[in-house]
């Protein structure tokens, strides 16, 4: 992809995830595994067997996800986790993700997510790592700091902006997007999974 189209891929990632969720008004999320590409269309099967025809048009955003280990992660590097209240009072890990460099540090904040009520995004820089199996980790952000447990079976990924080839059958995806009066689905953008990662975001 050219600089400019990553550029405007961060900004677009930003902008639909914090402002539509910010408004109350969360895109709609599809989550399954693609069974079919004919074009602009896509099928997407979930886990109860229900196929979603999915389309995508020219300003749909593909992004690709590649399982990484914990220990790829350095402090310094601008990650983001999606995360749940812990029994704890602190933060725990639903995800951990780091963002390719192309990226710039979109979305960066604390923000509410779509992965139920009380989920929460934190995206900004690996500042602080505590524990050799499961970790606490401190995301620091404009504007102020969380603190995360993540437990060692916490699914850990890299993201990049991809394309169109990223999206072939049998590949783990996250659509998010909007149906149209018709009923259409229409992705803005779509996560996919690459060499069996599963997306958690």
């Amino acid at each position: 992809m050219k600089p400019i189209r990553l550029a405007i891929a961060a900004l677009t990632l930003s902008l639909v995830s914090l402002g539509a969720l910010a408004q109350g008004l969360p895109p709609v999320k599809v989550i399954g595994v693609i069974t079919a590409v004919n074009g602009d269309e896509i099928d997407i099967k979930g886990d109860d067997g229900t196929v979603t025809q999915a389309f995508l048009g020219d300003k749909s955003l593909v992004f690709q996800t590649t399982t990484i280990a914990f220990s790829d992660i350095k402090p310094g590097q601008f990650v983001g986790t999606a995360t749940r209240p812990g029994t704890d009072g602190k933060l725990s890990g639903i995800e951990l993700h780091t963002f390719d460099a192309s990226m710039g540090r979109a979305g960066e904040g604390f923000f509410p997510w779509d992965d139920g009520s009380d989920s929460m995004m934190a995206n900004g820089t690996l500042s602080k790592v505590v524990g050799t199996t499961d970790h606490t980790i401190t995301v620091t952000y404009n504007g102020g700091e969380q603190t995360v447990d993540i437990p060692a079976d916490t699914p850990v990924a890299n993201m990049a902006p991809s394309d169109r080839t990223a999206l072939v059958v049998g590949a783990h995806a996250i659509a998010r997007g909007s149906k149209d009066a018709a009923g259409k689905y229409n992705v803005a953008f779509i996560t996919a999974g690459k060499d069996g990662n599963v997306p958690a975001v």
